[in-house]
Order: C-alpha cells, then sequence, then structure tokens
C-alpha cells in the first residue's frame, strides 16, 4: 500500500491503493503506444517541453519541498536545495541534448559512416524516497530528450510526490503517454521486466532490490541502470584549517539526515591528526545536530524516512557497540517518530558487521591510518564503490590518491553532492550505469552505425 505517513510524528495522513495488473499492463501500453509519436517529434520540440518542466519545477519549488517534508522527513531548505538541482538537470538535458544526440561523423577504413543516436522505446523507473524529486529528473529529462517513452513506479511512501511529478511534467506539455506514473507494487515488476514492450529499467535502490531486478533484466535482455548502496571513504591526509575540515565532513555526512547514497560514511583519517579530527568531530555532531521538526529552517537534524528504518540504523550501531565499536556521541533512539541521535562510532574493524555493511543514517565511522597507502588499503576495502572523497593540502597527492580509489567518482576537498554536468555511478555492488552528464543520454540510446 502506498501511503504517507509524517516520520516526525509517526501519524498516518494519507493511504493510496496500489495499482491492479490491469492498471500496470494500461499504462505499459500508453507509454508503448506512445513511443512512436513521441520518438518522431523533433528533438528541438521534445527539449522545448523539458525546458518548461524545468521553469514549472522551479516555480513550484515551495509547494514541492513541503511534500518532501511530509513524506520522508527532509529538512525544507534540503528540499528547496534538491528542487534547485532538478531545475538544473532538466535545464542541461534541454540547453545540451540537441547537441549530444547530434550526428557523430566517424572516419573508417575505405569510407565514412557515422553514429545516429535514437531512442529504444518504453523503458520502466524504479525511484527510492530518499530524493523523491531528483532521482526522478537524473532518469527521466534525458530520456524525455532522447525520445524514450516512461513508466514511472515511485517509492512506496512518496505518493504525493509521484503525483506531483506527474502533473508538472503534464502541466510543461509531455503528452500522457509518454510519461505514466503507476501506483506498482513490487510484486508486479518482475512481470513489467519480462513484457516486451518494456525496453529497459532504471532502478536506484537497495543492494538486494538491485540484485532482483538486474536478474530480471538479464533474463529478458533488458538495459539496465542500477545505482546501489555506498559505503564511501573519505580521506583525510593532512589539513592546515581543522575545524572547517571537520565542518565540511560533518555537513557532507549529515545532508539528508544521512540517508544518501553516495555520503562519506567512513571518514579515513591519518595517525597525525586523527585524534585531534575525531575530538572535533565529535564535539561538533554533539552540539550541532540536534532533532527538530523538519519543517522548521533551523532544525539541522530531522527524522529518517521512518521508523523502520531509524530503527534498523539503532540496531546496527548497537550491534557495533556490542561487538567492540566505541560509541563516542548519539547512538539512543528519540521519539516520537523516527529521530535518532547524531552518532560517531570509532575503533571498528574487519571484523565487525559496521566495517562493511551499509549504514543509511546519520552515522559517522572514523578509522585510522598510518600511511597514506594504509589509507587506500582501508578505502578500497568494502564491497561498494560508489564515490570517496579526498581532503588534502597537496593537489599533486590529492589527485595521485584518487586515481588508486576503487569508485565511480571521487571529489578533492569537497565530498558527495551531484550536479547536472557530472556523471554519476558506482562499480562493483553499488551498480551498473551512469546517470547525469554526456553519458547520462546514452544509457537507453541505440547508438546506430551508418555506413556511407
Amino acid at each position: 500500500m502506498y501511503a504517507v505517513t509524517d516520520p516526525a510524528t509517526g501519524e498516518l495522513i494519507e493511504q493510496v491503493g496500489n495499482a491492479t495488473d490491469e492498471e500496470v499492463r494500461a499504462a505499459i501500453t500508453r507509454a508503448h503506444q506512445g513511443y512512436e509519436a513521441w520518438r518522431r517529434r523533433p528533438v528541438g520540440e521534445r527539449a522545448a517541453i523539458v525546458a518548461r518542466a524545468a521553469e514549472l519545477f522551479a516555480e513550484r519549488t515551495d509547494e514541492l519541498a513541503a511534500i518532501m517534508t511530509l513524506e520522508m522527513g527532509k529538512r525544507i531548505n534540503e528540499g528547496r536545495g534538491e528542487i534547485g538541482v532538478v531545475v538544473d538537470i532538466f535545464r542541461y538535458y534541454a540547453e545540451q541534448g540537441p547537441t549530444l544526440l547530434a550526428d557523430e561523423p566517424l572516419a573508417i577504413k575505405g569510407g565514412e559512416a557515422l553514429i545516429s543516436k535514437e531512442p529504444i522505446g518504453a523503458l520502466l523507473g524504479v525511484m527510492p524516497w530518499n530524493f523523491p524529486c531528483y532521482q526522478v529528473a537524473r532518469f527521466v529529462a534525458p530520456n524525455l530528450v532522447l525520445g524514450n517513452t516512461i513508466v514511472l513506479k515511485h517509492a512506496s511512501i512518496c505518493p504525493r510526490s509521484a503525483a506531483a511529478i506527474e502533473d508538472v511534467l503534464r502541466a510543461a506539455g509531455v503528452p500522457d503517454d509518454v510519461y505514466v506514473n503507476v501506483f506498482a507494487s513490487s510484486r508486479q515488476i518482475p512481470w513489467m521486466l519480462a513484457d516486451p514492450r518494456i525496453a529497459g529499467v532504471s532502478l536506484t535502490g537497495s543492494e538486494q532490490a538491485g540484485i532482483s531486478v538486474a536478474a530480471e533484466a538479464g533474463k529478458n535482455l533488458k538495459r539496465s541502470v542500477l545505482e546501489l548502496g555506498g559505503s564511501d571513504p573519505l580521506i583525510v591526509l593532512d589539513t592546515d584549517d581543522m575545524d572547517e575540515t571537520v565542518k565540511a565532513t560533518a555537513t557532507a555526512r549529515m545532508r539528508n539526515c544521512g540517508q544518501s547514497c553516495n555520503a562519506p560514511k567512513r571518514m579515513i583519517v591519518l595517525g597525525e591528526i586523527y585524534d585531534e579530527f575525531v575530538d572535533r568531530l565529535t564535539k561538533r555532531v554533539a552540539e550541532y545536530y540536534v532533532p527538530g521538526d523538519p519543517a522548521d529552517p533551523r532544525t539541522t537534524l530531522p527524522p529518517l524516512a521512518s521508523v523502520a528504518a531509524a530503527d534498523e540504523v539503532a540496531g546496527q550501531i548497537a550491534k557495533a557497540v556490542e561487538q567492540g565499536a566505541t560509541l563516542r556521541a548519539g547512538g539512543r533512539r528519540v521519539g516520537p517518530g523516527a529521530y535518532l541521535e547524531a552518532t560517531v562510532l570509532t575503533d571498528v574493524t574487519p571484523a565487525m558487521d559496521a566495517y562493511t555493511e551499509e549504514i543509511f543514517g546519520p552515522v559517522v565511522v572514523v578509522f585510522r591510518a598510518e600511511t597514506e597507502q594504509d589509507a587506500i588499503r582501508i578505502a578500497n576495502d568494502s564491497p561498494f564503490g560508489l564515490g570517496a572523497s579526498v581532503f588534502g593540502t597537496d593537489p599533486l597527492r590529492n589527485q595521485r590518491v584518487a586515481r588508486q580509489l576503487e569508485a565511480g567518482m571521487v571529489y578533492l576537498n569537497s565530498a558527495g553532492g551531484s550536479q547536472a554536468d557530472l556523471p554519476f555511478g558506482g562499480i562493483k555492488r553499488s551498480g551498473l550505469g551512469r546517470e547525469l552528464g554526456p553519458a547520462g543520454i546514452e544509457e537507453f540510446m541505440n547508438k546506430k552505425s551508418i555506413r556511407l
């Protein structure tokens, strides 16, 4: 059942019934039938509609931010910031899409050829709750410009966000058979992927969800883009301003209440500055990140997205302490609602669950590294490979370390984040494919070779 439950109070606000199998099939039929007309519209027309969507998202910023705050507890200011990124994404593909889709000349032996960049059909999007609008935007905007059509299944706790996004796109001029929101259930996804009218799938979610969808997509020879979990390392080599470094790293970790796949979840600090870093980080986390009403702009720490999510993270913290980790700050559930104190853990060893698992909440795990190579070893000793960060005063050293990290993205003297023109994605168990930037429009593209 799709439902809106206020995570700040635990109050059930609204329930929305799941789509029947007939309704889901009808959604696929609409997107499939709409594909031929949409793909044949000039790219300039498609781009103009996407540009208009950017304008409407900007105009409805406050409304959309308030919906996200109610549904999943996002701080209202962070919600406004999320819509700002959504606007940037739609504008980027509206402006750059026609150039990115231009034929590509290719010199070949004995003649000439070109690469024609074409859509492939109706796509299924399976979206998460942690960034209800941004995650949809980075899948939808490039594919609308490219000429694909979309069936969108949003997270079950975000029905209002799902409906609002569809409303914005419809108002921008996206036909009702080009973008179709459907309140499908997880059990319906396998046969949706088996439907020959669905050409590919994009999923952002948990590792287990990705494994399930990848298996179904592979079995049915469907393209897939998977953005899954992460346990991103952040290496601090040295600093000439410890307070600013601590502030930057704590801010990156606590953004979205720690519920970001590419947040820096593991801080790896060289031994000569480790003690000072941990002391100042612990103080900042304990004093600055105080639970409060996510609708209040002064709040620094909102609730997690659900009581179940808060209970799960609290259980991971308790298990880490039971296995020998040191709890430096926080760790307790705060009620009512889905609140959890911001937490700092140290002395985590490879024998503990917290060493390899993703902790999806306001928890910082700090490791001591004796040398630069030791820091790289700890960073790479993970099943995940989404993002990574390196903080240090020597740009050449930072780049040298960055090139040795096993990740899809590395940020130097910054952490996490996302922008429209920079490709986003990971390796290892963090997923497959790329979104955003030039790469983001190519995942569901037919690069047709035409020999002249």
